[in-house]
């Protein structure tokens, strides 16, 4: 039996915005992709943690964003690893979790350039293909040649969660930025005033 393959969308997705969907959207479309994950990440490791929303509340504003969409999933499996979470680490586990599904990475052309600060960068690149999106002022790094990676001319999107958490709490108005539920949640919550 064939094994389904699936795209991982790691983020923080502090909120997910249109630009995440577009850029998972053309994944799906343009590539050989059966399914897209969209894996929220408790903590970045590279990142610091303020203006982090809790876990579960940015899991509930995936959910939403996708919910009427069977190509996508969220995922919460870091959630239940140590922290701060690993991508390979991850990305074992799930492998052990679904040994019928084929996973790949989706990620930024600027993720790709600082690919080897990730921890245990070599055995990601030697066992799972990375598909990359294009970046502003990027060149993908040293491994842009690689066998494993993939470059997919996805739109540049340059919308961004941060813009959007500094709109929000600047009150200027973000409801063309995110999927309609999300921004009607993040506006009933009152999410990202403070």
């Amino acid at each position: 039996m064939k094994k389904k393959k699936t795209g991982l969308f790691f983020g923080s997705f502090n909120p997910i915005h249109i630009g995440h969907l577009i850029i998972a959207e053309f994944f799906i479309e343009n590539t050989d992709l059966d399914e897209l994950w969209l894996v929220v990440s408790p903590q970045n490791p590279l990142k610091k943690r303020n203006s982090l929303l809790d876990d579960n509340q940015r899991l509930h504003l995936v959910n939403i964003a996708i919910e009427d969409d069977s190509r996508f999933r969220a995922c919460d499996v870091e959630f239940f690893l140590k922290k701060p979470s690993y991508t390979s680490y991850t990305l074992q586990v799930l492998h052990e979790q679904y040994p019928q599904r084929d996973f790949c990475l989706i990620m930024g052309e600027d993720n790709l350039q600082s690919f080897k600060r990730w921890f245990n960068y070599e055995f990601i690149l030697d066992n799972y293909e990375l598909y990359v999106y294009p970046r502003p002022n990027c060149d993908g790094g040293d491994f842009k040649t690689h066998r494993n990676v993939k470059f997919v001319k996805a739109p540049l999107i340059e919308i961004s969660s941060t813009l959007i958490r500094q709109s929000i709490k600047t009150k200027k108005s973000v409801r063309y930025m995110l999927p309609e539920k999300v921004f009607h949640c993040i506006e009933e919550s009152g999410f990202y005033k403070k």
